[in-house]
């Protein structure tokens, strides 16, 4: 998953915001010295002290936000020297300048309510809309079945941290949650929602897999009754800086968002690596906003990337840092080096896969998937334009929402597909995609069987325990289909499936499936 190349989108390959569509990411390793950079400040406590907006003021900056609970900082500062001087304070754990760290995606102030409500698990929905025919997707994970007992509570609210949201898109419109929507490029949230228009694309198409209602109009999605929010955190370049992931994961946590589905990998290094000073501050700074959110309630669900490698034995990086071009070095990694989100600990990783009509050995990993023991968690539809041809999936994409805005620009003309309403849609693959699938069953799950009158209406393990618990098991394949093998791991070794029929480095517990999820 590179930044923002998490999905095989518009010109094809998961994400920093490396979309984990298929679209390649990148980021900004180059900087001015003279130029105002942003920093990312590291205490060495879960807490940022008094006197912090002090400190940074006499080394040279200026305090940006305060995220108090995980002992987190954003300054802004013009000098490099900012840093040396902030180092010298024992408080402080590290600090780094955010601008060679960001990644690439290819391609009214509402506030919240907080009024306690008594709400019901959710009505059934149909898959009757205009498109609904073309969803090989959905009938691959058993979401028709699934919405026949729920279609999701309109009390779950699944927070898409991607590249913003276009709330006018007639089949999102319904479920948009302005109250727990935000722009957070520069590290504060802004709730402004021109701030947080998506005129990208994947930040439109993930949000229609997850949530797009059953209304008659273009496609359903999996939870076609619950809330969806956008959290932008990729810029309009397509560049996702840490500042904007760390907002992010503490505004879903601030405002008890269920589920937070992401597809993108942070900073210009797809893998992270312990021993560099700089990128050790930033990932253990992200790392703590993503463990405070999923202590706050929040599942988070992550894009496993783009890459066609092995994310629990990687062995080369070549394509970092990857901006600007030409700045990719050839590097070795270990174990040592991880990706971020994915690789964090209670994130729930997803794989991608085409779809199975004509695989026999069932659902095959889309080509392009990364995967790896314990990092794949479960696999779902991301599509497969190669191996994943079918009579249902006849380009082996995943159709979804797209901006009516940038429709010809970024979505490319093979791909479009209008409804008769004139609301618009675009065929896509990626690991971004697959990511969506199952954040959209998981919000099915918390619908269906939490506690939606409390806070947390389910804590984020028990749901992955029920995601995985329900999904239907997938062995290695015994065999590959020719040509598959061309498609080679970053270090040009053949890709491996190992482990056994129950879990697995492709497939981890298997194919989610929204169905048995939410059955009693």
């Amino acid at each position: 998953m590179n930044r923002i190349k998490w999905y095989l989108g518009c010109t094809v390959v998961f994400a920093s915001f490396a979309l984990l569509a298929f679209l390649p990411l990148t980021s900004t390793h180059s900087q001015s010295v003279e130029t105002k950079q942003t920093y990312i400040v590291l205490y060495k406590a879960q807490s940022v002290p008094e006197d912090a907006a002090s400190v940074i003021a006499q080394a040279g900056g200026t305090l940006v936000k305060s995220y108090d609970n995980i002992g987190v900082a954003i300054a802004t500062a013009p000098s490099q020297s900012f840093r040396d001087t902030l180092l010298a304070d024992s408080r402080i754990e590290g600090a780094s300048s955010t601008a060679g760290f960001a990644v690439r995606l290819n391609h009214s102030n509402a506030e919240p309510d907080n009024t306690p409500v008594t709400s019901s698990p959710g009505l059934p929905a149909t898959d009757n809309d205009s498109l609904s025919g073309l969803q090989w997707d959905m009938a691959q994970i058993h979401t028709p079945e699934a919405h026949a007992i729920t279609g999701g509570s309109s009390a779950v609210v699944v927070a898409n941290i991607q590249t913003g949201v276009d709330f006018t898109h007639p089949d999102i419109a319904p479920n948009f949650d302005f109250a727990d929507s935000c722009s957070c490029l520069s590290g504060v949230p802004v709730t402004d929602p021109s701030a947080y228009i998506d005129s990208n694309g994947t930040g439109t198409h993930t949000a229609g897999i997850i949530a797009a209602a059953s209304n008659g109009i273009g496609i359903v999605g999996v939870a076609p009754n619950v809330k969806i929010a956008a959290i932008k955190a990729a810029n309009d370049d397509g560049f996702v800086f840490p500042e904007a992931i760390i907002c992010a994961f503490m505004w879903a946590a601030s405002h008890h968002v269920d589920v937070a589905n992401n597809s993108y990998y942070a900073d210009p290094w797809l893998f992270n690596c312990r021993n560099d000073e700089e990128q050790r501050a930033i990932w253990k700074a992200e790392q703590r906003a993503i463990r405070y959110a999923m202590n706050q309630g929040v599942t988070v669900v992550a894009a496993i990337g783009n890459q066609s490698d092995d994310l629990a034995q990687p062995q080369v990086d070549p394509t970092s840092p990857d901006f600007p071009p030409g700045s990719a070095q050839l590097r070795d990694v270990n174990n040592a080096c991880l990706v971020i989100p994915v690789e964090i600990p209670g994130v729930i990783g997803v794989s991608a896969d085409g779809n199975g009509a004509q695989s026999p050995n069932g659902f095959l990993k889309s080509f392009y998937s990364n995967y790896g023991l314990a990092v794949a968690d479960l696999v779902a539809p991301g599509g497969d334009s190669i191996f994943g041809l079918t009579s249902a999936a006849p380009n082996g994409r995943v159709l979804s929402t797209w901006p009516a805005s940038s429709f010809t620009v970024t979505c490319l003309p093979a791909r479009r597909v209008l409804d008769a309403s004139g609301a618009t849609y675009c065929y896509q693959q990626g690991t971004t995609f697959a990511s969506a699938h199952v954040a959209g069953v998981a919000a099915l799950i918390i619908s269906q069987l939490g506690n939606l009158n409390a806070q947390p209406k389910m804590q984020p393990a028990r749901v992955s325990s029920l995601l995985t618990g329900s999904a239907d098991a997938q062995p290695c394949p015994i065999s590959l289909p020719s040509g598959y093998e061309a498609f080679t791991r970053l270090s040009g070794d053949q890709q491996n499936c190992q482990g056994g029929p129950s879990r697995n480095s492709w497939y981890g517990a298997g194919q989610v499936n929204a169905f048995k999820a939410v059955s009693p």
